[in-house]
């Protein structure tokens, strides 16, 4: 395992790379070293051909506390009262978050503890996620008024409108069952087979064509802005580039022969 600054990262078999927050001490949160070593990672990652899967994991009971308070309020000290310093926090996590979805690399997130504010959009912004059974999410800045504007972003693209307004409206946290009842993690499991489960996906995931997966991910996240005829004008050009590519051919070719297929990759 190797440590660079506040981040883990560790990999696993089978292409998985597993990026750990390592702060608790903190409560994760994304101060800008954190976020520049996301950015960092998530950045070599996504051009790494032995990285398949990202698994975002921390250590500690909470998995991202959002932003640090106390560095928001020791930059109100500075002459411009911290507008430079809050400009650069929020265009640096709205393009981490943009990075996390536009990696080429499917992103689990595996939540072991409280994800708020832009820990819940962390989680988010993630391809996948799971959670412990005993994990809690909230985005409770208008409790202390400031509005989670930017987690909005993340939250509304996973959930209904009358379940993202309700988590945003009234700050108040909600469990692991209810995240996943309206979207917002795939699934929760007890904490003891955390780890276990986001692997076994993780592992059936990196099983795949990355050509394949790369295709269907840029894809997917394109498409939701268009309208229906736009959506499928697209998503066809998008089937006929793939369906000629050569993992398209050996997994058809697998499937008709009952045979596992042999991915290039390409």
């Amino acid at each position: 395992m190797e440590v660079e600054n506040i981040l883990l990262k560790d990999k696993v078999a089978d292409g998985i790379l597993r990026l750990i927050l390592n702060n608790s001490k903190h409560q994760n949160t994304l101060s800008e070293l954190m976020m520049e070593s996301l950015a960092k990672e998530l950045s070599e990652a996504a051009i790494d051909d032995s990285v398949r899967v990202i698994i975002l994991s921390a250590k500690g009971s909470i998995f991202c506390a959002g932003h640090d308070l106390k560095e928001i309020t020791e930059a109100r000290n500075n002459e411009d009262s911290g507008h430079t310093y809050f400009e650069k926090l929020f265009n640096t996590c709205s393009e981490l978050m943009q990075l996390i979805v536009n990696n080429p690399k499917p992103i689990i997130a595996e939540v072991s503890g409280i994800a708020t504010a832009a820990g819940c959009q962390l989680v988010a912004s993630c391809d996948l996620a799971i959670a412990s059974d005993e994990s809690m999410f909230a985005t409770p800045g208008v409790n202390i008024g400031l509005f989670c504007s930017t987690p909005m972003v993340a939250l509304s693209r996973n959930v209904t409108n009358k379940h993202a307004m309700e988590m945003l409206l009234t700050g108040d946290m909600i469990g692991a069952k209810k995240a996943t009842e309206i979207g917002l993690i795939n699934n929760n499991v007890p904490s003891e087979n955390l780890v276990q489960e986001t692997l076994k996906l993780a592992k059936k995931v990196s099983s795949k064509s990355s050509m394949t997966l790369k295709i269907g991910k840029q894809a997917f996240y394109a498409q939701s802005s268009l309208d229906l005829s736009e959506a499928y004008k697209f998503t066809s050009q998008v089937m006929l580039d793939n369906i000629l590519k050569d993992d398209a051919k050996e997994g058809i070719e697998a499937f008709i022969n009952k045979r596992d297929p042999e991915w290039k990759d390409k």
